[in-house]
């Protein structure tokens, strides 16, 4: 934990390999955060010998409260992000039915990003630095454009986010 991280009252944190949390990040009140740790002697994830149980948060980046962050592989949140709302569901780990196996794949939300309430975010999903994904929505794919509103079931990309919106250019991770 940096300089001015926190983690507040009544979240859960277990069998992960780490949580890394750059300065004045911040972890609200009641979440679920759980993993599945690297290095154990478990057919599980055994064809992914690199796999990191790890929550990586950057700076001024936030995760608000009542979510459930499921970091069997990583899930990384940039800088100036925040997770808003409630209930939202992070999840890297499924079944692959191809394989018959259990499989993991990163989660990756960009810098500057806004995640609205009770969205879904599968294993492989990235949502692109200065970019929206709203309430409600399931991202499923690697997104690339910058600046863009994802929304829907499956998310796609709706519009293009105004570059003088000034939620994207503050430099603290607290909205007033």
């Amino acid at each position: 934990m940096a300089k001015g991280s926190k983690i507040n009252h009544f979240n859960v944190a277990i069998h992960l390999d780490e949580i890394l949390m750059e300065a004045e990040s911040v972890i609200e009140r009641g979440n679920w955060i759980t993993g599945f740790p690297s290095g154990l002697k478990s057919a599980h994830f055994a064809h992914q010998p690199k796999r990191v149980s790890r929550l990586r948060m950057g700076s001024h980046s936030a995760i608000t409260k009542n979510h459930h962050l499921d970091c069997t592989n990583e899930i990384q949140i940039g800088s100036h992000a925040t997770i808003a709302g409630y209930g939202s569901q992070f999840l890297t780990h499924s079944i692959d039915l191809q394989e018959n196996r259990q499989d993991s794949r990163l989660i990756q939300i960009g810098d500057y990003c806004f995640i609205g309430t009770d969205v879904v975010v599968l294993g492989g999903a990235i949502l692109p630095s200065h970019s929206v994904l709203a309430a409600k929505s399931l991202l499923n794919k690697a997104y690339s454009d910058d600046w863009h509103l994802y929304a829907g079931v499956p998310a796609i990309p709706k519009g293009e986010i105004p570059k003088s919106a000034k939620y994207f250019t503050r430099k603290e991770g607290f909205v007033y």
